[in-house]
């Protein structure tokens, strides 16, 4: 037996735990994000100055940890042959959304290096954002669709990130399509937020 199938079925990982702490993880981690990525555009609104460990990277990181958590315990779960299709559905729609958000925030980090301050749309921004929706998504199905009360108590939490998150995707994909006409009043607020339109 491997170890990552040893671990699965220890007590600490019981099914329920592990669907506990994976949407948790998944919901929570989202909302740090949200959370961290909307005072760091107000930060920059108020012009104050930018550099890695500020309070606001701080927040953002620590969700991005939750989520990638979450990845590793529904990857975890994953090895139960127990769940149902659409518990598998959210495990793996969550554990997509967390790879696509690291790799995004690692590609972020590589074009602020190169290209230096962006705005809100970039090319690693969306995606990034892409992976919040699907970890808020997969977390929404995983507290959805399970039986524990202990876990369905988190579903109008995970209602309100899953709807705060495609608001904020659905806000930056509008600033692509309507780039001019919406960029020109709110340039000012989001300083570079209209640069690469």
């Amino acid at each position: 037996m491997s170890l990552i199938q040893r671990l699965s079925n220890s007590v600490f990982f019981n099914q329920q735990n592990l669907l506990l702490l994976v949407s948790l993880f998944a919901v929570f981690g989202t909302l740090l994000e949200l959370s961290g990525g909307v005072w760091d555009t107000i930060s920059h609104i108020l012009k104050e100055p930018e550099f890695f460990w500020t309070i606001q990277h701080v927040t953002v990181y620590s969700g991005v940890a939750l989520i990638g958590s979450a990845g590793i315990l529904g990857f975890l779960l994953l090895q139960k042959k127990s769940l149902d299709k659409f518990l598998r559905k959210g495990i793996l729609l969550m554990i997509l959304g967390s790879i696509i958000q690291i790799t995004s925030g690692f590609a972020d980090s590589l074009s602020h290096e190169v290209f230096g301050i962006d705005g809100l749309v970039s090319w690693s921004h969306q995606p990034l954002e892409a992976g919040l929706v699907m970890c808020s998504l997969g977390g929404f199905l995983i507290i959805s669709v399970s039986n524990a009360s202990k876990i369905r108590k988190f579903l109008p939490i995970s209602i309100m990130v899953l709807i705060l998150s495609v608001s904020w995707l659905g806000f930056n994909l509008s600033l692509l399509v309507g780039s001019i006409i919406l960029c020109i009043p709110i340039y000012e607020i989001f300083s570079d937020g209209c640069a690469i339109l």
